[in-house]
């Protein structure tokens, strides 16, 4: 029984370790596989620290395979961000269970919500297109169609947690490409994403990073798994940088004052929002402020520092929105153990997707260009990494 887990791990804590474990346990898995974001998060922030690394702190705390999900998904909204994680674990033909965290913690409305949202039935558009007629904002408009046409009450609470919204988009991706993996969830603990404060038993990954930024590294100790922790007292002792999405403010700022016109070719720029960024850009002092300063009720912060760190990255050259909507092209490894080795042989036997451990220097893919392009924008930030990284390093093996 192989289970597939889709994550950030920047940095793995005990959130992670818990879900971990117990996606070990309740699916009886004799394998873990985890999708993971490469050096860029789906919020539009770098890693702490490398993907390399992140991947060794996943195998050193119980994860057997790791594999990357490309930056075309990695930085895509949750819709994208979810279709190009499941999309790429359906396509190993070893997976029998998606096993993910959510605030509902149970997968029958979650489905319920799915199903509706792919099949899309005539009531449910007519609900839509109503309330639609009132001037309401698309994702209000949306749980009022969908609370309506399920009869439910629930569907508001449901909606308004980013787990629970990711959850489903998780499933919907399932019934797209008519995956026989199985979807399951476990209820979450602790903190919340956003959550700025250490909580000894579950502190947020955001929290860490705070701490990280602004303190000493030994006042982590208490919060996260030993791997973990060793991992990164190595990396500090050996001057390591850790990266914070400030890094990467004043290449945006260069980039937004030098080529005005690159953001109109990004997917997610629409209404003059280019316009209110390169206003807003002129009195920012850091990525934070310009973010706030740009976000309004429809566009989002997260939104905007998404379409920053892929202004960042020169997306601006792909067709990012045709890109995204295609099945991942490519398993791209990032470590293993034992488990993973023999998973690996069985993906290969399988000969449903190309297996990559080293990146070929020609005939590149857009997908594959682009996560080039994510190392070597990473590496202004992180001047540990070489911006060839990608041609020059192999797996992490343990």
């Amino acid at each position: 029984m192989i289970t597939g887990i889709i994550t950030e791990y920047n940095p793995f804590h005990k959130g992670h370790e818990y879900h971990l474990k117990n996606a070990k346990s309740d699916t009886n898995a004799n394998g873990i596989v985890c999708v993971m974001s490469g050096n860029f998060m789906q919020r539009g922030i770098p890693g702490i620290i490398d993907k390399w690394k992140r991947a060794e702190m996943a195998i050193k705390n119980g994860v057997d395979l790791v594999l990357e999900l490309p930056a075309v998904y990695a930085l895509s909204s949750a819709e994208y961000f979810a279709f190009g994680s499941v999309s790429l674990l359906n396509s190993l033909g070893i997976v029998d269970n998606l096993y993910f965290g959510s605030e509902e913690g149970s997968v029958d409305i979650l489905e319920s919500i799915a199903k509706t949202l792919v099949i899309e039935p005539i009531e449910y558009k007519k609900l839509l297109k109503s309330n639609l007629n009132l001037g309401l904002p698309f994702h209000l408009s949306r749980a009022n169609a969908l609370n309506k046409y399920l009869n439910s009450n629930a569907v508001f609470n449901v909606l308004s947690s980013s787990n629970n919204i990711l959850a489903i988009e998780y499933i919907k991706a399932l019934m797209i490409l008519q995956s026989e993996i199985t979807p399951k969830t476990l209820k979450r603990e602790g903190s919340s994403y956003n959550d700025n404060y250490l909580n000894a038993s579950y502190s947020s990954a955001t929290s860490i990073r705070k701490h990280l930024k602004e303190n000493s590294l030994n006042e982590l100790i208490d919060v996260l798994p030993k791997a973990s922790y060793d991992i990164l007292c190595d990396l500090s002792s050996s001057n390591y940088s850790f990266i914070f999405e400030d890094d990467m403010f004043k290449y945006i700022k260069y980039k937004l004052f030098t080529n005005e016109k690159s953001l109109l070719n990004l997917p997610d720029i629409s209404e003059g929002l280019e316009n209110k960024i390169l206003k807003e850009v002129l009195n920012s002092n850091s990525l934070n402020e310009l973010i706030l300063n740009s976000k309004s009720k429809r566009y989002t912060y997260t939104r905007i520092n998404r379409i920053l760190a892929q202004s960042f990255l020169n997306l601006e050259e792909f067709d990012l929105l045709n890109l995204s909507k295609m099945i991942a092209p490519y398993a791209r490894v990032l470590g293993f153990n034992s488990i993973g080795r023999n998973m690996l042989k069985d993906i290969k036997s399988n000969e449903s997707i190309d297996i990559i451990t080293k990146v070929p220097r020609n005939n590149l893919c857009d997908h594959m260009k682009i996560d080039i392009l994510a190392t070597k924008a990473y590496s202004l930030l992180n001047q540990n990494i070489n911006p060839m990284a990608d041609y020059l390093k192999g797996p992490i093996i343990i």
